[in-house]
């Protein structure tokens, strides 16, 4: 399975922080209302059997939008609901570990930080890069943020789709312009906001715009 670069204009990625007036079911939902492109997963604290239940439901929503639908690290739980693809780190189960497990049909995607980290990616089977922290971001308050250059560098030695992230806004997403790279990965800009649907409406356009649509 190839990965699409469309689907990384608008990359969500979830994070229970936020859920108060929706579950975050409904909040995925206004999300793709609003022309996310991707969703990833991301539970760090859920039982096993709860983040399941939540992960099957999610993909059945994501396949009604077809749109593409990421677990964050857990390979295991990405085969046993189906998802289309993981996305792992450096620190998680090794790219090529991950390729022989989920079999050709599933898209991996990896966490890269150099030139170097996205090759090797590349030749154990990735099909999408995540490239970050762009900016310092309060999701992962010991990521390094990385010059806009390796960024740019990464994009021209690879061929699969790249996504930014960390710390990446209204307020920034233009300052992307002319790395290279496919769209930008977000999760407080979109599951912190008061409006969700409208709010991806309008980072979707700027995505859109940064990228060159």
């Amino acid at each position: 399975m190839r990965c699409d670069k469309k689907a990384m204009l608008l990359y969500a990625v979830t994070d229970r922080a936020w859920v108060g007036k929706q579950s975050l079911y409904e909040q995925v939902e206004a999300a793709l209302k609003g022309g996310a492109t991707c969703i990833q997963l991301r539970e760090k604290d859920l039982e096993e059997e709860e983040f399941l239940a939540e992960a099957m439901e999610i993909a059945a929503l994501c396949k009604r939008w077809n749109v593409p639908f990421f677990i964050n690290d857990n390979v295991e739980l990405a085969i046993q609901c189906d998802a289309d693809g993981v996305h792992v780190g450096q620190e998680d189960m090794a790219v090529a570990k991950v390729r022989q497990r989920v079999g050709k049909d599933k898209l991996i995607g990896v966490s890269v930080h150099s030139v170097e980290e996205a090759l090797e990616a590349v030749k154990n089977g990735a099909d999408c890069l995540g490239v970050g922290a762009m900016f310092s971001t309060s999701t992962k308050t010991d990521a390094k943020v990385l010059a806009k250059e390796v960024l740019r560098d990464i994009c021209s030695a690879v061929e699969i789709p790249v996504v930014a992230i960390g710390g990446i806004g209204k307020h920034n997403i233009a300052e992307l312009k002319g790395t290279g790279v496919d769209g930008v990965a977000l999760v407080s800009a979109i599951f912190g906001a008061e409006d969700i649907e409208s709010e991806c409406r309008l980072l979707r356009k700027l995505s859109e715009e940064m990228v060159g649509c």
